[in-house]
């Protein structure tokens, strides 16, 4: 009757403790280290997974060469050159880029790339949130928060962009509306959100331009299609945040308010 009763209290056990809800630790979802490296916004992907290949990092005290060795964000401990790395301040800031310029890092053809415009200056890692080719200018915005530009970027979340555009034709209203319409490109179907005259000269005109998404090259292939050829294409606004009158490759940082709005 004895054994009975403790065979009985021991199935009980072993069905509490399958029934039982799996840790945290258990649950928390892995990824490699180098992309949560560059998700706490110190570093770039590709640089995190030289850190890592330098032997500059530990995972919970251990040493890891591997960019894609499995940790859990927030869970497990992270150290870059014997310091525990933290979740860095967002930091967002807006450069009037001039036109010429790459957005990227660094350029395979050795071009001039919009980090020149931040060269010297006392800041944290920033990435581009977003492009703009090398002949556009205007507002482009930095951050050191991959999942915040994300969302920027995200056509489903994030803000419209405003363009100032000069075309080589005199524009008309019946241009507006062909570009309201959209057009299919290259198998893409491109269009803008909305489309108004903003002045007119005797061999040209100007446009404003907003997307509400935008795929390569978005406007200028648009308008190609129609046989037009843009002069200038300035990025003026990204949702509420107007470019104003920053100057061409200047820079500065977004206040909170700002950064919320968009």
């Amino acid at each position: 009757m004895a054994r009975a009763v403790a065979i009985t209290a021991a199935l009980r056990h072993t069905a509490r403790v399958k029934g039982k809800a799996p840790d945290r630790t258990t649950r928390a979802p892995r990824h490699g280290v180098a992309r949560v490296i560059s998700k706490i916004g110190v570093a770039s992907r590709s640089q995190a997974a030289a850190w890592v290949q330098d032997g500059r990092v530990r995972v919970n005290g251990r040493l890891v060469r591997d960019p894609e060795y499995p940790v859990r964000r927030g869970i497990d401990r992270i150290d870059l050159n014997g310091q525990p790395l933290e979740q860095a301040a967002r930091v967002v800031l807006m450069l009037n880029k001039p036109r010429g310029l790459v957005t990227t890092v660094r350029d395979e053809r050795d071009r001039d790339t919009v980090y020149r415009c931040l060269a010297g200056a006392p800041l944290p890692w920033l990435a581009p949130v977003g492009r703009l080719d090398k002949a556009s200018e205007g507002l482009l915005l930095f951050s050191n928060d991959p999942a915040w530009a994300a969302r920027i970027t995200d056509p489903a979340s994030g803000p419209d962009k405003t363009y100032n555009v000069q075309v080589d034709h005199v524009p008309d209203e019946a241009l507006l509306v062909k570009l309201r319409c959209g057009a299919v490109v290259d198998g893409e179907r491109l269009t803008v959100k909305s489309a108004r005259l903003l002045r007119l000269g005797e061999r040209n005109g100007w446009l404003e331009l907003v997307l509400d998404e935008g795929r390569n090259r978005h406007i200028r292939r648009l308008l190609a299609h129609f046989e037009i050829a843009v002069l200038r294409l300035v990025r003026v606004a990204i949702g509420g945040l107007a470019l104003g009158e920053l100057p061409k490759g200047e820079w500065r940082t977004l206040t909170e308010q700002e950064v919320a709005a968009l």
